[in-house]
């Protein structure tokens, strides 16, 4: 499965400026690319002209996706936006949406699995075994995807004998679980889409969906966009890929030469060399060749600092997972701020481990309402943020929007203006002007300048 902010900011989104932009049909945008073999890796995506930052490559909606479990009933089922009250599946009870409208459009790809849901409750399905169960559901349907006129599902490549034995393991298992799950609509094997092989389809779903992140690129849902899964890996991309709803958008980040491939990052690359190396293996089944991975060029800011201290630091993280109540989120502060204070002089703010808990800090601050504190981890991190995450990334934009925020929370209006503006001239480049999150960040600017606090 692919995480979001990175083959996204890991295969990743938005609307574009300049001469591809947010207004263009879907034939323009896709004359800009075309499929090509690409040396030493198969199939690839090259660009059929010069290309400036921030121009809209390609848009489309996905084959199929699904809400991810940990978000059930937090966001719509069709257009993934987060509301406080949603309207409920009267049948299935689990699946929601923003109002009448989402829900009948939504009705088409939830009819036959909302039967599914009921049958198994109280259990729920992994996200892998709903997303395939919606793909057989509309291959029975023989429906058609525009996001399929590059590169078809039957072309995904599954990478199947690639796989570790625990890997196919694992696969073996969800499709056991998948049996289970479309038992009350599908009972014979003579019942499936002719020709399909669940191993092999879970195996092309491991290996080729997208992690579909919100505008803050935090996962919520996955999906399949089978032209999109010719876009070939670098550490270094010079596209990203960001999401407005469940819509896909390939946007350039930096000059591009008419012939250059596309690229964008499969994974998170805040990580050493081996370990970006060792992830892509397991998950894809290659090596990566970039001029990052050659380099090393930030591995030894990655590791700064006593390795002990930041060992440490890296089993703490590992250990706080991801606290949800208060008492976990108090618990998982004094963590941070004990590690925080013993490494004061064995690590710089530019280690990894060291900024993870900066990072983990700030978020228990924002939850339990100590702003203040929040701001302090928050103007620490955004140095480190501007070394790894260099140039055009949402992720640097997204956490600059995060500080001000805060700025504007103790009246700070003039330094929050300043990050703001930062954000901005890295946000229209990665997610364009018309995206959600833009107008957000421009709704804050206008609440500065006018010295409003915020709600």
């Amino acid at each position: 499965m692919v995480p979001a902010a990175t083959r996204a900011a890991s295969r990743g989104a938005r609307g574009g400026k300049g001469p591809v932009g947010p207004g263009a049909s879907l034939r323009s945008v896709q004359a800009a690319m075309e499929k090509f073999a690409s040396p030493g890796k198969g199939n690839g995506l090259r660009s059929s002209k010069a290309v400036k930052p921030g121009e809209l490559l390609y848009r489309a909606e996905p084959f199929a996706y699904t809400v991810s479990k940990k978000r059930l009933g937090g966001v719509c089922e069709r257009c993934l936006r987060r509301k406080d009250r949603l309207l409920r599946c009267s049948q299935c009870k689990v699946a929601r949406y923003c109002d009448v409208r989402c829900q009948k459009e939504a009705w088409q790809d939830h009819k036959r699995e909302c039967k599914c849901i009921k049958s198994i409750e109280p259990n729920f399905p992994p996200d892998s075994v709903r997303l395939v169960g919606r793909i057989i559901f509309k291959l029975l349907r023989q429906s058609t995807c525009p996001s399929e006129e590059l590169y078809s599902l039957s072309d995904l490549q599954s990478n199947f004998d690639k796989l570790s034995e625990e890997m196919k393991d694992g696969l073996g298992h969800l499709a056991r679980t998948l049996q289970l799950y479309l038992k009350v609509e599908i009972q014979e094997a003579s019942q499936l889409p002719p020709a399909l092989d669940i191993l092999q389809t879970f195996a092309k779903v491991t290996c080729n969906c997208f992690s579909i992140s919100n505008g803050e690129m935090q996962n919520v849902g996955v999906g399949l966009y089978p032209s999109m899964s010719l876009l070939n890996n670098s550490c270094d991309p010079n596209c990203v890929i960001v999401f407005e709803g469940p819509r896909l958008h390939l946007c350039s980040i930096r000059d591009i030469e008419m012939g250059e491939e596309l690229t964008i990052s499969y994974i998170e690359t805040m990580m050493p060399t081996p370990d970006r190396q060792q992830h892509l293996k397991r998950q894809y089944c290659f090596e990566c060749d970039c001029p990052m991975c050659h380099s090393q060029s930030k591995d030894a800011d990655m590791l700064a600092g006593d390795e002990q201290a930041w060992k440490e630091a890296k089993e703490a993280i590992n250990k706080m997972g991801a606290p949800k109540s208060q008492e976990e989120w108090e618990q998982a502060l004094v963590t941070c701020q004990t590690l925080l204070k013993n490494n004061a002089a064995r690590l710089p703010d530019t280690n990894i481990y060291q900024l993870k808990v900066l990072d983990f800090a700030m978020d228990a601050c924002i939850n339990l309402g100590l702003l203040e504190e929040a701001l302090f981890y928050g103007h620490r991190t955004l140095e480190p943020y501007r070394v790894y995450y260099s140039g055009f990334h949402p992720l640097r934009a997204i956490q600059m929007m995060r500080v001000a925020k805060l700025q504007c929370s103790h009246n700070l209006f003039p330094q929050a203006l300043e990050t703001l503006k930062e954000a901005y001239d890295i946000m229209k480049v990665t997610h364009g002007t018309e995206h959600s999150l833009v107008h957000d960040l421009m709704m804050l600017k206008e609440d500065c300048e006018a010295g409003l606090p915020l709600e």
